[in-house]
Formats: C-alpha cells, sequence, structure tokens
C-alpha cells in the first residue's frame, strides 16, 4: 500500500528535472544539489506513488507510461499552485501584480495591443503575461486558475462557472485568392460563390464559425463544395493565398493576410455573417481584471 507523501513544490520540481534531462547527474547539477539525495528523494515518492515512474538505464533514464502521466499532472499542480499564491498576493495588494492572459491565434494582432498600450497608460502597476493557446486551452485555463482572462473568437457555449463579455463584432466577408475574377467587385451577393471551391473551418476545432458558413450558404440558397478543410484561421487563409479556394471569414484579418488574399465585402443584414470576439473570466474577477476589460476598446480598422 502506498503511503502517504507531501507532494512539495521542490519535489514535484525535482522529479521534472529529472525527466527533463533523462540524466541523474544533469538533473542534479541543475538544481544545484548532488546526485545521492536526489536519487533517494526520486525513489521515496515512487514507493509513495505506488509505482515505478521512471526507467533507469546505463546512458540515462526515460519516463514510464505512469510516470509521463504523474510528470503532466505535476507540472499542471506546480501551474495551479503558483496561480494560487499570485491570486492572493494580487487580492491583497491591489492592482499590483501580474494579469495571465490567455488567447487564440490571430487576436492577438487585433485586440490585445489596444490592451497592452491601455493598461502600460492607465494601470502601471499590472503587468500582463501573454499565452496563446486553442479555445479549448484557454477556456479550460480560465476555469482552473492558471489564467485570469481570456479572449476568444464565438466560443462554444460556456458552463455557468464562466463569464463572457462582449469585446467587438465583425463582419465576416468573402475571402478570395489574388486576381479571383471578384476581387476587384466592392460588395457581392454571397450566391455569387455558389461555383467556387471552399476551404471550410474545421467543425471540431472551429465549431460556431463553420456552423455560421453552413447557415449562411444555405440561406443564400446553396451548400458550399467543400475542397479542403482548416482548424485555424491561419490555415483558411493559407489556402486562399495559395489560389486554390474561397472562404468566407471575419473581415477584420483583412489586416493580417498573406499576399494573395482580397476580402470582398457581403451584401445582406443575415445573423450568420456576424463573428464575435469575447472575453472570458471567473465570476467576481479581482480589481485589475476588472479594470482591463473596462479599459479595453475596440482597435480601428
Amino acid at each position: 500500500m502506498p503511503s502517504d507523501i507531501n507532494l512539495s513544490r521542490r519535489l514535484l520540481e525535482q522529479f521534472l528535472t529529472v525527466a527533463q534531462e533523462q540524466h541523474f547527474g544533469r538533473a542534479a547539477e541543475r538544481l544545484g544539489m548532488s546526485q545521492p539525495p536526489l536519487s533517494q528523494s526520486i525513489q521515496r515518492l515512487e514507493r509513495s506513488v505506488g509505482a515505478r515512474l521512471l526507467d533507469r538505464g546505463p546512458g540515462g533514464v526515460r519516463l514510464t507510461a505512469a510516470g509521463a502521466a504523474f510528470a503532466t499532472d505535476a507540472r499542471r499542480l506546480l501551474d495551479l499552485q503558483a496561480a494560487a499564491i499570485t491570486r492572493a498576493r494580487r487580492v491583497a495588494q491591489g492592482l499590483e501584480g501580474e494579469v495571465r492572459v490567455g488567447y487564440v491565434s490571430l487576436l492577438s494582432h487585433l485586440y490585445l495591443p489596444t490592451m497592452l498600450r491601455t493598461a502600460a497608460e492607465q494601470l502601471p502597476g499590472i503587468r500582463i503575461h501573454l499565452q496563446h493557446g486553442s479555445s479549448a486551452a484557454v477556456v479550460d485555463q480560465v476555469r482552473t486558475g492558471v489564467l485570469d482572462l481570456g479572449f476568444l473568437r464565438d466560443p462554444a457555449r460556456l458552463d455557468d462557472d464562466l463569464v463572457s463579455s462582449v469585446i467587438a463584432t465583425e463582419r465576416i466577408g468573402a475571402a478570395l485568392p489574388e486576381g479571383h475574377h471578384l476581387a476587384d467587385t466592392a460588395e457581392i451577393d454571397l450566391l455569387r460563390l455558389r461555383d467556387e471551391d471552399f476551404v471550410l473551418p474545421d467543425p471540431a476545432a472551429l465549431p460556431v464559425l463553420a456552423e455560421q458558413l453552413r447557415l449562411a450558404c444555405h440561406e443564400a440558397g446553396f451548400a458550399p463544395r467543400q475542397a479542403a478543410v482548416a482548424d485555424d484561421l491561419s490555415g483558411l487563409l493559407s489556402y486562399v493565398a495559395a489560389g486554390l479556394c474561397v472562404s468566407l471569414l471575419p473581415e477584420g484579418l483583412r489586416h493580417l493576410a498573406a499576399a494573395g488574399v482580397t476580402f470582398v465585402r457581403l451584401r445582406g443584414n443575415a445573423g450568420y455573417l456576424d463573428t464575435t470576439v469575447y472575453a472570458v473570466h471567473r465570476p467576481a474577477p479581482d480589481t485589475a481584471v476588472t479594470h482591463l476589460l473596462s479599459a479595453l476598446t475596440t482597435p480601428h480598422p
């Protein structure tokens, strides 16, 4: 029967260092300690866990399946511990401290500069730490407290333990390859794309945008002819830039699109042609997060 053990930060850091270095000697040197005490600490950890975490060999060590799983959870425990300490200190100190902000691809160029500039001018005591991730990862890290604030585009339905607020609403436009016969047109009806090959969002990765495009095309009287699929906005833009497909994307991306992409406005007022950027946080955020949300404004196009 495994014995109780205090999973101290030091012990978790020792194990993760050995896992990263794959060698007790190098790990001990990096930790500023001798090798025998480090080996003994890891052995006690394995006895307490009740599983072999490392396979030892003449050339070093490697993680077992149990060790790999434990390493993932150990990193998460260290992140949560750091988050708890940071949050307590920030609450105690008011507006002094760090706010950890997560975001999905491309939003960093469109909205985060305004937040960073405003924070530097109005909230000089706040340090903002940015972390990129997928929508699912950002939501999970906001929920667990690893992140204080997340910026997402059209997130799937959120659970009641999170709060979202609208930061900006953008129009969806037609993204066409440069040289396309409609690229010089100021505005078109969506129906004019019915015979085009489309690169479409992967419904698993971008469920809201994928459903919007399906409904918008259905309302226009056709089903988009799928030639390719991408799981992020950069991938969608890349297919269009390559001249292989057209797509429907938020018009704000026109400032960031690679050479070879032209955006053309779509006629109509259907709600399916709007996409929304949200800020997501836990209920009752601390003062720093509240001030950041109040200070954030939509950048000019």
